[in-house]
């Protein structure tokens, strides 16, 4: 079902105004669409003016940038942490802008709208520490009798 974005029928006082003119197609907008967590799957929708715009349904990628280094990672999505647009949005694992996410770099906060843009956009909050790397050890080598 379509929104109709077009001015409201009532008046501030709470009376009803009487529409000069019907509903036009050019003040419909679109549901919203749920991006959650799992194997990616985008559409395609027709917008104003013939434009074509991605949705993403599914993700399991994000691109993510660390603020320090200015670089930026395809990083595979772990789950969703914290979400302040709706906390129920945490439990059913729905990704939108401004969701806490936890990714094998780290935890990192989604910055675009993945609904409507296709992919998932994040920045870095907190890096996972890297664990320190111990050389390898040499065999041991059993000492030669004389």
């Amino acid at each position: 079902m379509a929104k109709w974005q077009g001015r409201s029928l009532k008046k501030s006082s709470g009376g009803r105004i009487w529409a000069s003119r019907k509903k036009r197609r050019r003040e419909m907008g679109s549901e919203f669409v749920e991006t959650k967590l799992g194997p990616t799957k985008r559409i395609k929708r027709r917008a104003l003016g013939g434009d074509i715009k991605t949705s993403s349904l599914g993700a399991d990628v994000a691109n993510v940038v660390d603020p320090k280094t200015g670089q930026a990672k395809k990083s595979k999505i772990l789950t969703v942490v914290e979400n302040p647009a709706d906390p129920h949005f945490v439990r059913r694992n729905v990704l939108t802008k401004g969701a806490i996410i936890e990714t094998e770099l780290g935890r990192a906060r989604v910055t675009n709208r993945p609904g409507q843009s296709g992919s998932i956009d994040a920045v870095l909050l907190e890096a996972k520490p890297v664990e320190a790397e111990k050389p390898a050890e040499k065999p041991a080598v059993p000492k030669e009798r004389s």
